[in-house]
């Protein structure tokens, strides 16, 4: 009987886009949430016999009226928290024109919900945070009130485009409740 080596054990480590440094010092590490939401969201999944990769916002983009809400929630708390991390406004503005131009190709039904596997809002956010975060600094008053009214506008427009989208399906469909 041949002689058997004993087990040894194996160490890793995976290293990936979270160990990226922002320009302000420190990493992005530091609050792996933001990076595990936005993969979730655009990430997450791969089409067999492809590359193309996709997540939960497309998905999510399939309930009707609701789901294009429900995702650009999800996008404006990483935004929210983007801010936290340092991002300046003109970047925050940014990516809320990426929330904004998701929630439009979402607002199509099934055909926007396709385009939106190709746009990945929340991936772009996320490149913005690595490329644009800095150190921490205490939030004031002018901050809050950016955020705030950069979130109203934001809702505001989604729900314009939820009553629209119940207005066209009204019109295209006159017999059916909704």
């Amino acid at each position: 009987m041949p002689a058997t080596k004993p087990a040894q054990e194996v160490e890793f480590e995976v290293v990936g886009k979270e160990s990226t440094k922002p320009k302000g010092g420190g990493t992005v590490a530091d609050d792996p949430f933001i990076a595990l939401i936005a993969r979730l969201m655009d990430d997450a999944f791969v089409i067999p016999g492809t590359k193309v990769r996709f997540g939960l916002d497309p998905l999510i983009g399939l309930i009707p009226a609701l789901g294009a809400t429900a995702s650009s929630f999800v996008s404006l708390v990483l935004i929210f928290l983007s801010a936290r991390r340092g991002v300046p406004k003109v970047i925050l503005a940014r990516m809320a024109m990426n929330v904004l131009a998701n929630a439009a190709i979402d607002s199509v039904p099934i055909v926007g919900d396709i385009l939106s596997i190709f746009f990945r809002s929340n991936a772009r956010n996320y490149e913005l945070l690595l490329k644009h975060s800095g150190p921490a600094r205490p939030s004031t008053t002018g901050d809050w009130i950016f955020l705030g009214a950069l979130f109203a506008a934001v809702l505001i427009v989604i729900g314009l485009m939820i009553v629209g989208s119940i207005t066209m399906f009204r019109l295209m469909f006159p017999g059916l409740a909704l």
